[in-house]
């Protein structure tokens, strides 16, 4: 037991930056609700704040510009604490991301983690390891700033993207600064590549952002259904009929099948969006073709506002359809997609059984 015990804090002491990014990952797991909580937005400024001294810290630690009893301690517990930041910083931009758009939306964040975790195992040389913390610090700074700007203005879209750019890009030079400082020999022999890995990271945001591929911050879509009807009612709530779907069309990829029983069927969408923040959302109405190929039946947008803690609802009605493969997405004014589902419609089958909820 003694040597089972005693192997397992060696593996951990081996590993110790690894677990110190995924503690930050279980921390965010239980702390983080809403971006426009004041505990979420409280801890993820403690995260960047974190990150920024336990970096500094650090490279004081290597340059031996302390006593010597703080050299050791931010040798030795600095880069824990840093990575603890990081992959707590990083794992709340993944679970507000994600929450924000489908996850395939979000397959950037999880292809970063897996690259970042991997890096944390392999990088041995201290050059690296400068280039890489300077990297990282980039891409958690950069997230979070993308994230709390909308939040704090009431205001996203293009323009608000790329303030957000020029402010991290803004601070990350300012400790660039700072660490020229600490260890001047070091940052020279090594700025072009922190510049080139910066500068990659920074472009590639923003390609990922007009492509549509990063999810719209800080929106996120709490409820969404294509139902057989929707009625607004006095009371602010909305009437939804829907069919109910055997157990197995649950299972990703097989799609529910919808029997209208009126002239028309619906999209129900609920959005959250932070209390400042006001703006459109769409609702897309697709088909697929004989040939396989979605094909735009119509696109109707609808205000909302951060007004509804559950989530501001609308909808939307398809009035001219027809059997086949049908889907509504629901999509931010440039395209960024919040969520999409994916029915059948069968105008012959036998209508099986209805269920009426107020939401």
């Amino acid at each position: 037991m003694f040597d089972k015990t005693r192997g397992l804090f060696s593996f951990i002491r081996h590993h110790w930056l690894t677990f110190g990014f995924i503690l930050g990952f279980i921390t965010d797991t239980i702390l983080l609700n809403q971006i426009d909580n004041l505990v979420d937005n409280l801890v993820l400024l403690f995260y960047v704040l974190l990150a920024t001294t336990t970096m500094l810290l650090l490279y004081v630690g290597v340059a031996e510009k302390a006593p010597g009893v703080m050299v050791g301690w931010f040798k030795k517990y600095a880069p824990i604490l840093m990575q603890y930041s990081f992959g707590g910083l990083l794992s709340g931009m993944l679970i507000f991301y994600g929450r924000s758009g489908d996850w395939l939306a979000s397959a950037p964040f999880l292809v970063l983690i897996l690259v970042v975790i991997l890096g944390n195992e392999f990088l041995g040389k201290r050059s690296d390891r400068l280039v890489y913390n300077i990297t990282l610090y980039f891409i958690g700074l950069f997230s979070y700033v993308v994230l709390v700007m909308p939040v704090l203005t009431g205001i996203m879209g293009d323009w608000m993207f790329v303030l957000s750019g020029f402010i991290s890009i803004v601070i990350v030079s300012f400790v660039i600064r700072i660490l020229y400082k600490i260890v001047p020999n070091f940052m020279e022999a090594n700025i072009r590549r922190v510049i080139l890995a910066v500068g990659f990271m920074y472009v590639g945001f923003n390609v990922l952002y007009f492509t549509s591929l990063i999810p719209p911050i800080p929106l996120s879509l709490t409820d969404m259904e294509i139902v057989q009807s929707v009625n607004k009612l006095e009371s602010g709530g909305y009437r939804v009929v829907s069919e109910l779907q055997p157990w197995y069309r649950s299972i990703p990829f097989i799609h529910p099948v919808i029997h209208p029983t009126g002239g028309s069927i619906a999209c129900f969408a609920r959005v959250y969006a932070p209390t400042k923040l006001s703006t459109k959302i769409y609702h897309r109405w697709e088909y697929k073709d004989e040939a396989g190929t979605w094909r735009e039946h119509f696109r109707l947008g609808y205000d909302i506002s951060g007004i509804n803690q559950g989530g501001y609802g609308g909808y939307t009605k398809a009035e001219s359809f027809f059997p086949g493969v049908w889907r509504c997405s629901v999509e931010t004014a440039r395209g960024q997609i919040l969520g999409r589902e994916i029915v059948n419609i069968d105008t012959k089958g036998k209508v099986g059984p209805m269920e009426t909820q107020i939401r």
